[in-house]
């Protein structure tokens, strides 16, 4: 079982830290680092990673668990 956490963080990246494994569309492994930045906002040039574009397009979301 994969050790890993993940935060979604407020108008910003998705961050996983840990032992994962990341896969592609069609079930491939991707390289990855032991913390990666997934983009939330969708304009990433270098999807499925954040890019840092999020600050210059101005994204927002604070997402908060529900009770």
């Amino acid at each position: 079982m994969a050790d890993a956490s993940i935060k979604v963080n407020d108008n910003g990246p998705i961050l996983v830290q840990g032992t994962f494994q990341l896969l592609d569309g069609e079930g491939n492994p991707m390289d990855t680092k032991e913390t990666i930045a997934l983009c939330r906002c969708g304009q990433s040039s270098n999807k499925p990673f954040c890019d840092g574009t999020h600050g210059k397009v101005g994204f927002q979301s604070a997402c908060r668990r529900q009770a």
